[in-house]
């Protein structure tokens, strides 16, 4: 909510967004004498960025788990060998 300030205010209106209907960009008073095509091309790029679906990302304490357990059958394989190498040359 903007309270008693004159602001130049862009709208995009169908934003290439599953997510949004509608886009409110304001804009800094040092580029209010930008073109509106520019400012429209840089709104238009933004609300096509922030469209895009969120990554799947593991959290960080799931990672570690994940490198855990590949780490330890890793390491049980590596142990196998050398065991089955021991054994072998005996």
């Amino acid at each position: 909510m903007v309270k008693g300030v004159s602001r130049q205010v862009l709208e995009l209106s169908a934003p290439p967004s599953v997510y949004f209907e509608r886009v409110l960009f304001f804009v800094k008073p040092e580029y209010s004498a930008a073109s509106e095509g520019v400012l429209r091309e840089r709104a238009q790029y933004i609300a096509q960025s922030a469209g895009l679906p969120p990554a799947l990302r593991l959290k960080k304490s799931k990672r570690r788990v994940v490198l855990a357990v590949i780490g330890a059958a890793l390491l049980g394989m590596l142990l196998g060998a050398v065991a089955v190498i021991f054994v072998l040359t005996r």
